[in-house]
């Protein structure tokens, strides 16, 4: 079944699979309060007028595996003013589940177009509730739609036995925040048309692609509209599985040396290509999120790991490529993984921008590389214990004109990659210890036929990985499991509108570790910690936000939060007219659960 959760390769973490935690809780108990989970993360800065509310879907997800997702009509909500704009619109999942339950992957969308890509949190006896509140402004031309009826579809897949009983109770509305009176006119800088790039219903599954291997590519024909002058792909990545944790995945050298036929290979690096009638336009080198159930489940309650709960979508610039694809005709988008393992979730949103005062924009791609992918192991393994060094880098660019009624206006993207990973093998292939850091930069230029900047755009990302895990046998059919796991997400982020306008700046440090220890006999853990620790930083032009929290099993130890902005931060926020508004700045798996033995789902 495809849950967040999936196989394990490591010859310690295989012994956990399919182990229950023994409940300090009473079966019975109605006096211990429902545990809140939640994802550390800035708050939406929302203005101050009062929203409408619109519940558009509440269900009982329980065997839901296998079958269609569920689906609700949706529209723009009746009881706002006709007349009214909005200047935020937030997308509010609320969840409850009590009992035993596997975590689970699931995808919200509305007419194909994915809202969300998110993971549920793991019950307990006594009950938890989570919500997920994200921030769909940019889906602005679909939300408020009026001339179709349209379709929110939810897919969850869940299984309910004896064993397994936790049913997830959601309910999934939207917030629309009216535009403020002395608010500038933002709410029209969004794409005007968003088109979904997913499979269609009906399915028995999610709407996103699976990509089962390295050969395996997932395509979607589509035709876009003539008088486009801009055009952003933002892709939706969850992997799961065998590859679940492919930062952790060994060599295949190593893999056949010490016949571990059931342990996931082909190495630790991955990266999602995307293609149109085959050429690479982008590529993604995913954040590494780890789902709720993973390593050690004790680590992420009540503070999930980073993105678990919202995993992040990643955006490209094809504006370059537009020449290409105006002509009227179907062209086809692609992806595929290298390297690939089964299984990964892949689909994409294309936001496309119309000039009003043409029927047809025309374009041409002046330039387009795509270097080499060279990747670098090192390896020196005797047995099962050794030493993996893996490392590559990646440039992709692109650099095309448009012309439309605001004038040519020549646009270039660069996308570059760096990646670094080392992989110890010690005590007999029982102990493990990774790291990783990915080098993720993007830029856009923007510049008119008098070599006026239009608009420009540039990103610095990082992301960092460390792993330990190890066992220990105790005798008796028991053994002691520990991990310690570092996740770090760090961007700065750059832009300016037009040539008269300052720069937008912002920074995010988004630091977590957690330590812990299982003692687990006979497939039970009979005792364990997890103690977890996040610092987060975001410094912008509207928000400031700092949080500093731990918690050890449930319990929160400290929590202390801030909105001041750090002194060292220069931030300009200087807004210019005209062309700016049409550039917008958008701004290992463990179960705790005994395992089925025949009716046990699918990991994913």
């Amino acid at each position: 079944m495809a849950g967040c959760r999936g196989r394990i390769r490591m010859t310690n973490l295989h012994r956990l699979n399919s182990i229950s935690e023994l409940s300090t809780l009473s079966p019975n108990d109605t006096t211990t309060p429902p545990t809140h989970y939640f994802q550390v993360t800035k708050p939406i800065n929302l203005p101050k007028t009062k929203p409408c509310s619109h519940l558009v879907l509440r269900h009982d997800f329980a065997f839901t595996y296998g079958k269609s997702p569920v689906l609700a009509p949706y529209s723009p909500p009746s009881h706002c003013p006709s007349h009214q704009k909005f200047s935020k619109i937030v997308l509010l999942w609320n969840a409850t589940s009590k009992g035993r339950q596997f975590d689970r992957i699931f995808g919200v969308w509305l007419d194909g177009v994915e809202l969300l890509r998110s993971c549920t949190a793991e019950p307990r006896t006594n009950g938890i509730v989570w919500s997920v509140e994200k921030d769909v402004t940019r889906y602005y031309s679909l939300l408020l739609n009026k001339n179709q009826n349209q379709t929110l579809a939810v897919y969850l897949g869940n299984l309910v036995d004896k064993t397994y009983t936790g049913v997830y109770h959601v309910n999934v509305s939207f917030q629309f925040y009216p535009i403020e009176e002395n608010l500038v006119d933002g709410y029209d800088s969004w794409a005007d048309l968003v088109m979904p790039i997913s499979r269609n219903l009906p399915l028995n599954d999610g709407l996103w692609f699976e990509i089962k291997n390295s050969t395996d590519f997932a395509l979607k024909e589509l035709k876009i509209p003539q008088n486009v002058y801009r055009a952003v792909l933002e892709v939706y990545v969850s992997f799961h599985e065998n590859d679940e944790f492919w930062y952790s995945n060994l060599p295949n050298e190593y893999i056949d040396a010490n016949n571990l036929t059931s342990t996931p290979g082909n190495g630790p690096f991955r990266e999602v290509l995307v293609s149109i009638d085959g050429v690479v336009v982008g590529s993604i080198w995913p954040f590494t999120v780890i789902f709720t159930g993973g390593v050690n489940p004790l680590l992420w309650r009540p503070i999930t790991a980073i993105g678990s709960f919202d995993l992040p979508s990643y955006n490209i610039e094809i504006t370059p490529f537009l020449g290409e694809i105006l002509d009227g005709k179907s062209h086809e988008i692609g992806f595929n993984v290298t390297n690939a393992l089964n299984v990964w979730y892949i689909d994409a949103n294309l936001h496309l921008w119309l000039d009003k005062k043409s029927e047809k924009t025309q374009g041409q791609v002046s330039k387009h590389v795509s270097t080499p992918l060279v990747v670098s192991l090192v390896s020196n393994f005797s047995g099962l214990d050794g030493t993996f060094l893996t490392s590559t880098s990646r440039s992709i660019k692109l650099t095309g004109w448009v012309n439309s009624s605001y004038g040519n206006i020549t646009t270039g993207s660069i996308q570059d990659f760096s990646y670094q990973n080392s992989i110890v093998m010690g005590n007999n292939g029982n102990m493990q210890i990774v790291r990783q850091d990915i080098h993720f930069n993007d830029s856009v230029q923007a510049e008119n036929s008098q070599s006026l900047q239009v608009h420009s755009f540039e990103s610095l990302k990082k992301f960092s990985l460390f792993l330990y895990s190890d066992t220990f046998d105790q005798g008796n059919k028991t053994y002691l499991s520990i991990s310690n796991v570092s996740l770090g997400y760090n961007e700065k982020k750059k832009s300016k509108g037009s040539a008269d306008s300052g720069f937008e700046k912002s920074s995010l440090k988004n630091h977590q570790s957690g330590q812990g220890n299982m003692v687990v006999k006979n497939n039970l853990v009979v005792s364990g910690i997890g103690n977890t620790q996040q610092v987060y930083k975001y410094n912008g032009v509207d928000l400031c936000y700092f949080r500093n929290i731990s918690s050890s099993n449930y319990t929160i130890l400290y929590d202390n939060v801030g909105s001041k902005c750090s002194k060292t931060t220069q931030l300009h926020n200087h807004r210019g007219l005209g062309f700016h508004r049409l550039w917008p700045i958008h701004s290992r798996r463990v179960s705790l659960w005994s395992g089925l033995v025949n009716s046990k789902p699918k990991g994913g």
